[in-house]
């Protein structure tokens, strides 16, 4: 009887232990089958794979021939580095998380002024180190809380890493320096700086257009704030060649700096993100109001003729009803862009809403003759450029093709067609219905003042657009 039960008894132990573990093994499956990484593309993952593999292929072999280093000022320069890294995000963490979250491309880590800082003072090695260690505490502090996926943390890491090593592969080139106190010291720093930033840049503008085949490079970098990167490297390059070598207490008098320059980054993102149309990149309302009134305001003093376009795409209702809301997301973005193409860096396009999109021409001539011909022109550019798209839309199944857009557009030209932005604004909004009346898919220009729309200066819809 005893035997009998002691059998039973282990065999439910077995029976549990394997249920367990099987327990254990779906909770895995589904914990992997839950990561993002393997909704990436191929080509995304396959670049995230190398350059994590070439990071530890390095660490290792650096470890493996090098050996650990035995220099104790060193390891006490390394641990420093860390522990001030680690200060420096607790005390921004809110912030850096905020900062995180709004990134729409490239996001810039502050951190890397500790970073730099190891790359130019310690052995790669004991620099690596840093990076890692510093980086797995802004994972779990910052980016975890943030939203980031584990491997766009270990994918930043590596880039970070293999950027230590190639500096260490610049400072070669600079032997018998013993330091920073010459003018070769500059040249140094600044080669490596080039090297560090353009590597990492290089590496995660790759991913991104991987991952997003309709970015451009400008804009990534454009995004990823490349003044404050520099700012950031150049702060480190001074910890390592003025502050840690004889004034160590002194680096404590950076970390106020740093917490204003990331509040600072924070608040213009803030106010890019509160003024920016999220489907199509462009101004909002109030943004490109505001914008069009400094536009209008240089016109005024410079004594210059200014010109308001306002844009509706034509029987945009059918694209919806027949594609879908996120076809005609994708129509609206790929407009913005054609809008964006065909204007100049200082005049202000935007979005008001539906398919109607606002454009504000900078000061052009004094003549109004020329004037209204330069804005006809603008018009006409874009409204071609709006014929010929072909908006291919691959998320759909199966894939969708959008052609045959075609759009409406009214211009008003300041200060014929009036002083103020709400009269211009309801001349050009004249000119629109005037077009969409004669057979849409022209361009025609307010030859005189509107009287301005009571409420905001939005234009009213029209039926049948």
């Amino acid at each position: 009887m005893l035997t009998r039960e002691k059998t039973i008894y282990d065999s439910g132990i077995s029976v549990t232990s394997s249920t367990a573990r099987d327990t254990d093994r779906s909770a895995l499956r589904s914990w992997l089958a839950a990561w993002q990484l393997w909704s990436l593309p191929i080509g995304v993952r396959a670049l995230l794979l190398a350059v994590e593999l070439a990071a530890v292929c390095l660490l290792t072999v650096d470890i493996v021939l090098g050996g650990v280093p035995r220099d104790l000022s060193a390891w006490l320069i390394a641990g420093t580095l860390v522990i001030l890294s680690g200060f420096h995000a607790e005390i921004s963490l809110r912030a850096e998380r905020l900062r995180r979250r709004i990134a729409e491309t490239r996001y810039v880590d502050l951190s890397s002024v500790w970073t730099f800082a190891g790359a130019l003072l310690l052995p790669p090695m004991l620099a690596a180190a840093t990076v890692i260690v510093s980086y797995t505490h802004l994972y779990f502090r910052v980016f975890r809380p943030a939203g980031t996926p584990p491997h766009r943390q270990l994918y930043s890491t590596s880039t970070v890493v293999l950027a230590v090593y190639l500096v260490s592969a610049v400072r070669l080139i600079f032997p018998g320096s013993g330091g920073f106190d010459s003018w070769w010291a500059i040249v140094e720093i600044a080669a490596c700086l080039v090297v560090y930033t353009g590597t990492n840049m290089l590496l995660v503008v790759s991913v991104i257009r991987l991952a997003q085949p309709g970015s451009t490079f400008l804009a990534i970098l454009a995004g990823g704030e490349i003044a404050l990167e520099t700012a950031t490297l150049s702060l480190g390059g001074i910890v390592a060649a003025v502050i840690v070598p004889d004034h160590v207490l002194l680096v404590w008098l950076l970390i106020p700096a740093l917490v204003l320059m990331e509040q600072t980054t924070l608040i213009r993102q803030l106010e890019t993100r509160a003024s920016t149309d999220a489907k199509t990149g462009l101004l909002n309302a109030e943004g490109w109001r505001s914008r069009a009134l400094q536009l209008l305001g240089a016109a005024k003093r410079d004594c210059t003729c200014a010109g308001v376009l306002i844009l509706d795409l034509d029987f945009f209702k059918e694209v919806n009803d027949r594609y879908g809301h996120l076809v005609g997301d994708a129509v609206l973005r790929a407009v913005g862009e054609a809008i964006v193409a065909e204007i100049r860096d200082d005049d202000a396009a935007g979005r008001f809403g539906g398919e109607e999109f606002v454009i504000a021409l900078a000061g052009m001539f004094t003549s109004a003759s020329r004037n209204e011909e330069a804005v006809l022109e603008v018009g006409e550019r874009i409204r071609r450029r709006i014929e010929r798209l072909a908006v291919h839309v691959d998320d759909e199944v199966p894939p969708v093709a959008v052609t045959d857009l075609t759009a409406s557009i009214g211009a008003a030209v300041y200060p014929q067609a009036g002083r103020e932005l709400e009269v211009l604004l309801a001349a050009a909004d004249e000119a629109l219905y005037a077009a969409k009346n004669a057979g849409r898919n022209q361009v025609l220009v307010s030859h005189g003042p509107a009287a301005p729309p009571s409420g905001p200066s939005v234009p009213s819809p029209r039926p049948g657009t």
